[in-house]
Parts: C-alpha cells; structure tokens; sequence
C-alpha cells in the first residue's frame, strides 16, 4: 500500500481514500473532479490592506521630501524634514518583511472555497471542502495520482516446490 497523503482529517493511499472516518475504497471510485466557488471579498480586501500598509510609509517619505522642498524653508529646516522622511521610509524595510510573509500566507490559503467531488458507487460524493489551496492541492493530486495507479498488480504465485 502507498501513501500519497495523509493528515488528521485525510488520507489517500493506494487502496482507500479515508475522510473523517469514511472510508472510500479506490476501485469503487470511477472519477475526480473538483468545483472553485466564488471568490471571497474579505480576503481580497485584506490582501489590499497588506498593499496599502506596504505602500504607506513610502508614500509618507515621499511626501515629506517634497513638502521640505516646496516650503523653501531654511537649509536646517529642509535638512531635518527630508532626513525624518527617510527615516520613516526605511521603516518600510522591517515591517515589509512582516507583510510579505502574511501576503504570501494569503496566496497559499487562497481566496475560494474549493471542493474535491468523486463518483463513488455510482453517486457523487464530496469528500473535501476547503478554502485552504495549498492543502486543496494536495490531496487533489493525491487522489488523482491514487486513481492513475489503479489497483496494484498481482504478482504470479510460484508452483509449489520451487
């Protein structure tokens, strides 16, 4: 038997596809499809406030050397407006990294509600639904892969006695 997946929830092996305790067997599963629901606005609006949060303190350092030079103040004056600015802009460096990480976390937990679907014994079956994409994507390919191997071969029993 060959594990192709395996979780607290799931497990996919060469002979069952095992969900919350309900087993599947693989040769009673005729075919795998899956269905993308719609997209979820609050995480594409979260993921536009990362953008934003990211953009911030950029856009504010900005700001500040243009307001320096438009106000023609004395050159200590300009010096000191520009030189916050900066600072304010290299402040961007460490909590960019911070947002990265969480705007690359978004794209792996994806922003639809996915389903895995499976004809089995003649009827469809969902066995997994899940807004989690990179988990999604896992056992899609597993139980796609479980299905292409099909049942294991039988090897020829030798005559007795050799």
């Amino acid at each position: 038997m060959v594990t192709y997946y395996d979780d607290r929830s799931v497990q996919v092996t060469s002979t069952a596809v095992r969900v919350d305790g309900r087993t599947y067997p693989m040769a009673e599963i005729s075919m795998v499809w899956h269905v993308r629901g719609s997209r979820s606005w609050r995480v594409l609006a979260g993921r536009g406030a990362i953008g934003a949060a990211l953009a911030g303190p950029l856009v504010a350092a900005a700001l500040g050397v243009a307001l320096a030079l438009w106000l023609h103040r004395s050159l200590t004056v300009t010096i000191a407006i520009v030189g916050a600015s900066v600072l304010v802009g290299l402040a961007a460096g460490p909590v960019a990294d911070f947002l990265f990480e969480h705007l690359d976390r978004s794209y792996a937990r994806g922003s639809r509600q996915l389903e895995l679907w499976v004809r089995w014994r003649g009827q469809p079956v969902r066995l997994v639904q899940t807004s989690d994409a990179l988990r999604f994507g896992q056992i899609y390919r597993a139980v796609q892969r479980a299905a292409e191997a099909g049942p294991a071969p039988r090897r020829p029993s030798a005559p007795l006695g050799q």
